[in-house]
């Protein structure tokens, strides 16, 4: 049984549930106790004790204490990689690397801790000086998701740690297992009892209490846009801080001009690798009509050769999807593009292996429009839509026509397009030749429209929503 981390302690839950590996439903990885609105209580009132004495910790102790949690993931890298895959269902390559994401996180942020600036201006009152500083907001919850169990953790914990902040960290049901491991490792970093607790439990329980809890002045959120409204809701009803990751329907444009097989290996991950289960996956590519049908081919006989596995086993390219209820929801969604008369050129099967597990082939529809719902709603899971542009002022169009603002690719060589999409794109995030998936951890990561809600996570920017400032004027 794994508990609950509370106040320093380990604590039973008030029921506990199966963590079920999506590779072999046979495998269970663990039992993890569940929470309720009373012990998320318990956990807010713990934090919000403990505020005091962190906040007026060093910025040493600080870096110290987030350099030790990250040198550790850094260690176990391989350990806990396998952990985030056999849970997750991410390749096992893909679940370590994320683990040295989230080592390099805390590292990063050790050293913010030691790098926080404030500014001494003169005023424009003679004998009366300025100093405009950052201090923190005070408790912090923190409600992660199931795609990026460690990474997504680790960018919202660190950098309020980093800026004197504690922590309620309730993780998505789906993946205790991953957000346990963090939490033992931060309970021997030396933090005082209280700055960071750890509360798994269900949304309606768990999430509730800590949104509707006043001694939470801050709610770092990333899910569903559905949730993420309820969130800001809450938040907005009692003045509480808050930011809001959700969702995207990211284009890839493909130009004339671009170089073919580096077009397709964008799209391709992009759209499928972890699954397509990622907020920044394109799954719409729009696709200009010179090249329009050598793209098809091509992304038809790589998608094809793709290896469809346990995440554990060597030469897997695809886990599985992360659960019943999210193959449920692929399939249906498969179902809905063939109703729409979309051309389903390969995959969207649900397979067989070895283990029983979801496995289900990525898919491809072509000669889509971007008024069909699987060119509209966020899937999150191996499809990919493409649509055809007339020419490049055609697909920047189709690229924007979304409610989402997340991320926005281009494949193109020429330096006048790429120029122009670059300020045009309507996202908070724009990759040339790259694909869209995959983003470095030191720089600012958010949208647009109905992307996201708040400062920027990550990089220096997190700043913005985990300290607030302070204006202070001094007569000399």
């Amino acid at each position: 049984m794994y508990k609950n981390y509370i106040d320093g302690q380990w604590l039973d839950g008030a029921s506990a549930h199966a963590n079920v590996n999506p590779s072999d439903t046979t495998d269970i990885i663990g039992h993890y106790a569940l929470a309720d609105a009373a012990q998320a209580g318990q956990a807010s009132a713990a934090a919000h004790a403990a505020a005091p004495r962190w906040a007026a910790s060093t910025p040493q102790q600080r870096a110290d204490a987030l350099d030790k949690i990250g040198t550790e993931l850094l260690a176990r890298r391989e350990e806990l990689g396998l952990l985030l895959s056999r849970e997750e269902g991410k390749t096992l390559p893909e679940g370590i690397g994320e683990v040295t994401r989230a080592g390099n996180i805390f590292k990063f942020f050790a050293g913010e801790a030691l790098r926080q600036r404030g500014d001494k201006l003169a005023s424009v009152r003679p004998g009366v000086e300025i100093e405009v500083t950052r201090e923190p907001v005070g408790v912090v919850g923190i409600i992660a998701p199931w795609n990026f169990p460690m990474a997504i953790p680790a960018w919202k914990i660190a950098p309020a740690l980093a800026y004197g902040n504690t922590v309620v960290f309730k993780p998505a049901e789906l993946v205790p297992g991953c957000a346990w491991a963090l939490a033992e490792i931060i309970s021997r970093a030396g933090l005082p009892a209280g700055a960071f607790n750890l509360a798994m439990g269900r949304g309606s329980q768990v999430g509730q209490a800590m949104l509707d809890d006043r001694r939470i002045a801050g709610i770092s959120f990333t899910g569903s846009v559905a949730t993420g409204g309820r969130v800001a809701q809450a938040a907005a009803q009692r003045l509480a801080k808050v930011q809001l990751e959700m969702g995207g329907k990211n284009p890839m444009v493909v130009l004339n001009d671009a170089d073919l097989e580096v077009a397709v290996e964008c799209a391709v991950q992009s759209a499928f690798f972890s699954t397509g289960q990622r907020c920044t996956a394109s799954s719409r590519l729009i696709v200009e009509e010179g090249i329009y049908a050598r793209f098809v081919e091509r992304m038809q006989e790589r998608t094809a050769a793709l290896r469809i596995g346990h995440a554990l086993d060597t030469g897997t390219d695809i886990g599985p999807v992360a659960s019943g209820d999210q193959l449920e929801q692929d399939l249906r969604y498969l179902a809905i593009g063939r109703e729409e008369g979309a051309r389903l050129v390969c995959g969207g099967e649900h397979v067989t292996r070895a283990t029983p597990g979801f496995y289900l082939t990525p898919a491809i529809f072509a000669d889509c429009s971007n008024d069909m719902r699987i060119c509209r709603e966020e899937i999150f899971g191996p499809v990919a839509a493409i649509i055809p542009a007339r020419n490049y002022e055609h697909a920047l169009e189709l690229a924007n026509d979304t409610e989402f603002g997340l991320a926005s690719g281009i494949c193109s060589t020429s330096l006048k397009h790429v120029q122009h999409f670059k300020r045009h794109a309507q996202a908070g995030m724009v990759m040339v030749n790259v694909p869209t998936a995959g983003v470095d951890y030191h720089v600012p990561f958010g949208g647009r429209k109905g992307s996201s809600l708040g400062p920027r996570e990550q990089g220096t920017f997190a700043a913005e929503f985990y300290t607030t400032v302070k204006t202070a004027y001094v007569a000399g």
